[in-house]
C-alpha cells in the first residue's frame, strides 16, 4: 500500500521530510500539510500535490490521511500526538515528543490505553550506520561489560539565540537517546561542568559544558558539549569495557595528500553527517505502516526519559549539583516491569 501522510508543521526540518517521503521513500505520498503561516504551508504542499489544511486537528481527521507527521513548535507537539492516538493513526514525532514531563506522561498514559504502540520520537542516531555497528559489538559482548562511555558534539557555531539550556535541551538531546538504547541501561543521574569559556561564544551562553551521566548499572558518559568549536560538526562516541573498546567511525571521506600534507574533510552540519539515518528512519517507519506494525523505533517512553534527563540537566547547570532524574517506573508495553 501507499501511505498517505499529513505534516503538521512546514519549517525548515518539515519541508524537508516532505521532500524526502516524496523523492526518496518509496510507499509513501504527503496528501495534507498544515502550518502556522499558511503561505508555507502551501510553498511546501503544492509542489508534491498535497492540499492545505488549517490546522493539525484536521490534518489527523483527514479521510487520506493514514499516518501522521508532526514537525511543528515543541510546545505544539503533545497536543497533535495525542489527537493521533484519539484517531487511532500512526504518529513520527520529531523530538521532544513534548516540552514537559506531565505531557510525555499524558502520552504515554494515552497509548497505553489505546493497546498498542502508534507514536515514534525521531531520533535518527538510532538508524546511522555507525551507531548501529557500535551497538552490534556492545551487544555481541567482544568489549566485555561496558564501564565508561566517552562522547563530543561539537558544532562549529550557534546563533545568538541559542541559550545555555539548550546544550542540554537541543544538542545532548541526541546522545541521551542514542546511548540509552547503546547501554540498555537508564540515566539515573547528571551534573554539569563548565570549563573555561571559549572567547567565540555569545556573551550570555556557557560554552563548552561537560555533562556527567551515571547510569542504573554503574556505567559513567561524559558528554562534551562545544557548540563553537569553529572547525566543523563532529560527532564523536567511544565505549570502554572490560575486554576491550568501540569507537564510532568518523564519516568516510577521501584522504588527500598535496604540499607535504595529509588531509581530511571535517563535515560542517548536521544535515550531511545524519542525512542516510533520516532516510532510514522513514524507510523503517513507513514499511512498518504499511505492514500495520507497531513501530519499533524510538517510542512514547523514550521520549518522555529524553525530556526528563535534559530537563535535570538543565537543573544540574544551573544548580552546580548532581541531579537525580527520578523517572517514573518503565511500563512493561516499553520494556519494563511496571
Amino acid at each position: 500500500m501507499t501511505v498517505r501522510v499529513g505534516v503538521i508543521g512546514a519549517g525548515w526540518i518539515g519541508t524537508e521530510h516532505i521532500q524526502r517521503l516524496t523523492h526518496t521513500i518509496t510507499g509513501a505520498r504527503v496528501t495534507a500539510v498544515t502550518d502556522i503561516d499558511p503561505a508555507r504551508a502551501a510553498g511546501a504542499a503544492e509542489p508534491v500535490g498535497a492540499r492545505v489544511l488549517p490546522d493539525g486537528a484536521a490534518v489527523v481527521a483527514a479521510d487520506d490521511v493514514d499516518a501522521v507527521l508532526v514537525t511543528s513548535w515543541g510546545p505544539t507537539h503533545a497536543e497533535h500526538v495525542l489527537d493521533a492516538i484519539a484517531a487511532g493513526k500512526p504518529v513520527f514525532c520529531e523530538k521532544p515528543l513534548a516540552t514537559t514531563a506531565e505531557d510525555c506522561l499524558r502520552i504515554v498514559e494515552a497509548e497505553q490505553a489505546h493497546g498498542r504502540r502508534l507514536v515514534q520520537v525521531g531520533f535518527m542516531r538510532r538508524y546511522d550506520t555507525g551507531y548501529r555497528q557500535l551497538k552490534q559489538v556492545i551487544d555481541s559482548g567482544r568489549i566485555g561489560t561496558p564501564l565508561i562511555v566517552h562522547c563530543a558534539h561539537r558544532n562549529p557555531t550557534v546563533p545568538e539565540s541559542y541559550t545555555s539550556a539548550m546544550a542540554a535541551l537541543d544538542t545532548a538531546v541526541h546522545e541521551v537517546d542514542v546511548l540509552r538504547w547503546l547501554l540498555d541501561d537508564e540515566i539515573v543521574s547528571t551534573q554539569v561542568i563548565t570549563p573555561r569559556a571559549t572567547s567565540n561564544r555569545s556573551g550570555h551562553l556557557k560554552d563548552p559544558q561537560i555533562m556527567l551521566f551515571e547510569t542504573a548499572k554503574g556505567v559513567r558518559i561524559d558528554l562534551e558539549v562545544f557548540v563553537n568549536c569553529r572547525y566543523g560538526y563532529d560527532i564523536q562516541c567511544e565505549a570502554v569495557g572490560e575486554e576491550g573498546l568501540v569507537r564510532l567511525p568518523d564519516p568516510a571521506a577521501v584522504g588527500v595528500r598535496t604540499a607535504g600534507q595529509h588531509s581530511t574533510a571535517v563535515l560542517t552540519d548536521w544535515v550531511g553527517r545524519f542525512k542516510d539515518a533520516f532516510d532510514t528512519e522513514f524507510r523503517e517507519w513507513i514499511a512498518g505502516v504499511a505492514a500495520g506494525a507497531e513501530p519499533t523505533g524510538p517510542s512514547a517512553w523514550d521520549g518522555y526519559a529524553a525530556t526528563v534527563i535534559t530537563a535535570a540537566t538543565v537543573e544540574a547547570l544551573e544548580t552546580g549539583t548532581v541531579v537525580a532524574t527520578d523517572l517514573k517506573p518503565r511500563p512493561a508495553r516499553y520494556g519494563g516491569t511496571a
